[in-house]
């Protein structure tokens, strides 16, 4: 008899966890709160605009790969993958624009003009990203630590070191620019974690690296075909997956989880148990689990989002793919979102257009953009006027685009407009203080000393996604969902473990 699986939630690190489970016969059923998988990686589809809600920029493609190869797929055979460069196309206030691209040639052109020396830095640079991701992926990211000794073991600790994990990553950027806007054109992706370069690991060049060495990537249809595709598959695995479904309570005994009771009043049994949905609304609203759930209440978030979901009745070819709008004093903003929990005074903004790459995401001559402007999560001890910041944000987007890129006519043509702000990120996800990524990434929060990807006491509860082990980030959640299958097959014992691939960790 098949052992049974439950897991609560569908987004990309419980869809992935089912697959992985069927795969290793597991009899696996998915409640998901939604009437559509992908969680954060949903879209929107409306008036023929199609947008991604959340995640934009498809890295690591050799984790993809792994995960597809995982559960018996070709990646290839499910997903057409588009290379996007350059990867931005960068605007900083002054008038300077850089194109970050994989061209080493372009690139060395760009940077010279800007400082003589910042090419003989960027080469240093990204070579260090590639060391940080190697390790990170190999001894780290990768990998299950089952106690605090494996963690600090005579082996990890010179790699933590490696790693700079306790440094600053702003800080070691300038060993190697010494320019204030090439430090921010080389920092600001630490953003896609929610993470204030300020107070991110060094480690995190990784980051850029893997941008210009492996790419950025868009697959056609969307990230959200990313999600279709693994749906599919997990169910031609037998996964079942249950929509309109949230779980409203786990019911637990003394070591074990026995069931879960749906908003309907259904009742789940299960040999395990996954959770899948944001680790810190598990702990205090399903479980609850009120000492771990103040304890998670005190740890630090990441920071929200203001999105502006915009169908537009006309063209704008001037602007690309990918743009990054920087601004203002860079070191105070990131103080103003992560310190005073708002909108810097000179937001910063992200621009998607995702119809130069894939013209069925807008009809024939219009426009479909995304617009990501970070902004501090929720926090009652702050003075938050979300109407008032969400109109500043909206105002600083048409304001650059009309002076930068000669978009003066924008807003006549939005046909509808779309916003998402924290409240709806704590709403519609349930994520802890409208968080838009989790639990933060600090040298604390990271490896074993995140939050453990089985629960203490309840030995049948085990954890994926953004806030448990490894962390935020789509390629980072199907490693979770690895991590906690590998440890769900080694724990139970209940069948065969099969031999999973580690992916490979040279660049495409």
């Amino acid at each position: 008899m098949k052992p049974i699986a439950i897991v609560i939630g569908a987004g990309i690190g419980g869809i992935a966890t089912a697959a992985r489970l069927a795969k290793n016969g597991y009899e696996v059923t998915v409640l998901e709160k939604e009437a559509t998988p992908g969680g954060r990686c949903n879209q929107i589809i409306r008036d023929g605009h199609r947008f991604d809600i959340g995640p934009t920029l498809f890295l690591m493609p050799e984790i993809w790969e792994e995960t597809f190869a995982s559960i018996g797929e070709k990646m290839s055979d499910h997903l057409e993958l588009k290379r996007i460069d350059p990867t931005y196309k960068v605007h900083f206030d002054d008038g300077l624009r850089l194109e970050l691209t994989s061209d080493i040639g372009k690139m060395q052109t760009q940077l010279e003009a800007v400082d003589k020396t910042a090419f003989t830095g960027f080469l240093g640079y990204i070579a260090e990203g590639a060391k940080h991701y190697k390790i990170s992926v190999e001894k780290f990211v990768g990998r299950n630590f089952y106690n605090i000794f494996e963690y600090f073991s005579l082996k990890n600790l010179p790699l933590i070191f490696s790693l700079k994990a306790l440094d600053k990553h702003y800080t070691n950027t300038s060993r190697f620019f010494k320019d204030e806007r090439l430090k921010a054109a080389f920092t600001f992706q630490n953003m896609y974690l929610g993470l204030s370069p300020y107070d991110a690991p060094a480690t995190y060049s990784l980051l850029q690296y893997t941008e210009l060495a492996e790419g950025v990537w868009y697959p056609m249809g969307g990230m959200y075909a990313g999600i279709q595709a693994l749906v599919k598959v997990a169910e031609k695995l037998g996964v079942k997956f249950i929509y309109n479904s949230p779980v409203k309570k786990i019911n637990v005994g003394k070591t074990q989880v026995e069931s879960v009771i749906t908003a309907d009043g259904k009742t789940y049994t299960a040999d395990i148990f996954v959770g899948n949905a944001d680790l810190p609304y598990i702990y205090k609203e399903l479980l609850p689990d009120v000492k771990e759930a103040k304890k998670l209440d005190e740890k630090l978030y990441t920071c929200s989002t203001i999105m502006f979901y915009w169908g537009v009745d006309k063209q704008y070819k001037q602007i690309a793919h990918h743009n990054v709008f920087l601004g203002g004093d860079y070191k105070a903003s990131f103080d103003q979102i992560f310190e005073g929990h708002t909108l810097p005074e000179v937001p910063s903004f992200y621009v998607h257009a995702p119809a130069r790459t894939d013209a069925a995401a807008a009809p024939e001559g219009q426009e479909t953009l995304y617009v990501l402007v970070p902004v501090g999560h929720l926090d009652a001890r702050s003075e938050q006027d979300w109407d008032a910041l969400v109109n500043r944000a909206r105002e600083t987007v048409f304001t650059r685009l009309a002076k930068e890129m000669g978009v003066t006519d924008l807003k006549e043509h939005i046909k509808f407009e779309i916003v998402y702000q924290p409240k709806v990120w704590k709403e519609r996800f349930n994520l802890e203080k409208g968080a838009a990524f989790g639990l933060s990434h600090n040298f604390w929060q990271v490896g074993y000393l995140r939050p453990q990807n089985r629960h203490v006491t309840y030995k049948n509860m085990y954890f994926a996604g953004a806030s448990t082990h490894p962390g935020t980030g789509l390629p980072i959640v199907l490693l979770s969902a690895r991590l906690t299958t590998e440890r769900i097959l080694k724990e139970k014992g209940t069948i065969a473990v099969q031999k999973v691939a580690k992916p490979s960790l040279n660049p495409a």
